[in-house]
């Protein structure tokens, strides 16, 4: 039987810290499943799924916290199985001037709904004529096939005016949701 473990990381940026962790799993007879790594700010951070054989999964608890003494601060967590249903997907796009609230607002309005954030990517890029930074994301939700989305691009819309940005929603394939 296979056992899942998710694994945060994050270290000092430097060449060689995903293979430590990537060894360390493989070495222990681990599959990597899932990952999102980035570089912020001199440290590489990110959140992994692996699995690994119930047998060999004290092994790699253990290895992997072994990489304390290399500088990487880990987070382990057993995961569970869970129960798949289908759900719609909607890819939000949101640009507009940077300032505080964004973030917030959009989740809270998403929360209100019990809609559930499956990965968000935010970021600054420069305005085109002025330079001035503009703050973008990029969120993919699942939500339930009940839903009415004409409700929710409308409130997603007061929410962009609200905060003076723009939120473009895009309904893409139905995905599987663990619940």
């Amino acid at each position: 039987m296979q056992k899942h473990l998710i694994i945060s990381l994050i270290s000092d940026d430097r060449p060689g810290v995903l293979e430590e962790v990537a060894s360390s799993v493989s070495t222990n007879g681990g599959n990597w499943e899932d990952s999102r790594m980035a570089h912020f700010a001199g440290k590489f951070a990110g959140i992994a799924r692996v699995s690994v054989p119930e047998a060999q999964y004290d092994a790699l608890v253990s290895s992997l916290e072994g990489l304390a003494e290399k500088g990487l601060k880990l987070q382990l967590e057993e995961a569970q199985a869970v129960h798949v249903e289908p759900q719609q997907s909607l890819k939000l796009h949101l640009v507009g001037n940077d300032r505080p609230g964004i973030v917030r607002e959009v989740s809270r309005a998403l929360a209100a709904h019990q809609i559930n954030i499956e990965k968000l990517d935010t970021g600054y890029t420069s305005a085109p004529w002025s330079g001035e930074p503009l703050f973008t994301a990029d969120c993919v939700v699942s939500i339930s096939e009940t839903i009415d989305t004409d409700g929710l691009k409308d409130e997603l819309d007061e929410i962009a005016d609200e905060l003076g940005i723009d939120i473009d929603c895009e309904e893409i394939a139905t995905s599987l949701q663990a619940s």
